[in-house]
């Protein structure tokens, strides 16, 4: 949706300020609740199945050697993005300090990603147009074999994670 807001905005729906400001506005929102969730409801189900998953192993071992490093890279590193905020919540961080690295890491991230779209969205236009040329089927065609590239890709890497005992994000 942030890269959308780039390309929309690069094709001139509303300015790129605006874009960058509700991606930032809203990335904050959404990692605010989750800390304040673990720091409250640390013991409603919802929250104790997340601590289950190898994603939040992961996040709460960086955690603990790197506090304020994962605080401002944690939505950057694929498969973290949701667990995290809950690792932190239940962490000894203090809630200031939390409250002012997601804001910086927030804005980082909000202007990055936007900017990617605002910069690639015409190149990622002109793509769409010329598939779209080629007809629907052609369309489905190559949706469906990037659906089954990234399907096996995945099994190959869930296989090699099994073969080293790694866990990963399912």
């Amino acid at each position: 949706m942030v890269l959308t807001g780039g390309v929309l905005a690069a094709r001139g729906v509303f300015p790129l300020w605006a874009a960058m400001l509700a991606a930032a506005c809203g990335s904050a929102m959404v990692d605010q609740f989750w800390f304040r969730a673990a720091r409250s409801l640390s013991h409603k189900p919802w929250i104790v199945r997340q601590t289950t998953r190898p994603a939040f192993i992961r996040a709460l071992h960086f955690l603990e050697r790197h506090p304020r490093t994962f605080i401002l890279a944690f939505r950057f590193i694929y498969g973290m993005r949701t667990v995290s905020p809950i690792a932190i919540g239940m962490s000894a961080i203090p809630t200031r300090l939390f409250v002012l690295l997601n804001l910086i890491a927030a804005a980082i991230w909000a202007v990055l990603i936007t900017g990617i779209g605002y910069r690639f969205g015409g190149d990622a236009i002109a793509v769409v147009r010329r598939i779209s040329g080629m007809g629907l089927w052609a369309v489905a065609g190559i949706g469906m074999a990037l659906i089954a590239g990234a399907w096996l890709l995945r099994r190959a890497r869930s296989a090699q994670a099994d073969k080293m005992k790694i866990p990963i994000d399912k």
